[in-house]
């Protein structure tokens, strides 16, 4: 996903709010850092991620949409979509958005289900 549309604070942002919905500390954890240290995201807009939420609109628009469509199994109403691109979010970005959700809760339920043991810098849910 690296070479998309999507910079790399906003990936790390749309994985700290799927991370924190689906209850995955270890992917919480590893995002929030990597957010931090190498996306150089400013910690209040980590920790606004982790609400579905940003300063700027067109991020808040990326997260809530991706939050939508993770607790609605992607069956949303077309005023979700609209309210996205309203905030600016392209059809381009919500392909990505959509392959960056399946991705992180891939990684989420294994980390979940198989326990790992969390070797970053903890970030309790």
């Amino acid at each position: 996903m690296a070479g998309g549309t999507l910079p790399a604070a906003v990936r790390e942002r749309l994985a700290i709010s799927t991370a924190q919905l689906n209850g995955c500390e270890y992917c919480l954890s590893a995002h929030t850092y990597i957010g931090a240290n190498i996306a150089k995201v400013d910690p209040a807009e980590l920790d606004s991620a982790r609400k579905g939420q940003s300063n700027d609109p067109h991020v808040t628009g990326l997260l809530k949409l991706s939050n939508d469509i993770a607790e609605s199994s992607g069956d949303l109403d077309d005023a979700d979509v609209e309210a996205a691109r309203e905030a600016g979010v392209t059809d381009e970005e919500i392909g990505e958005l959509v392959a960056n959700l399946a991705l992180n809760i891939l990684t989420n339920y294994f980390n979940v289900l198989a326990h790992v043991d969390n070797d970053w810098p903890v970030v309790s849910l």
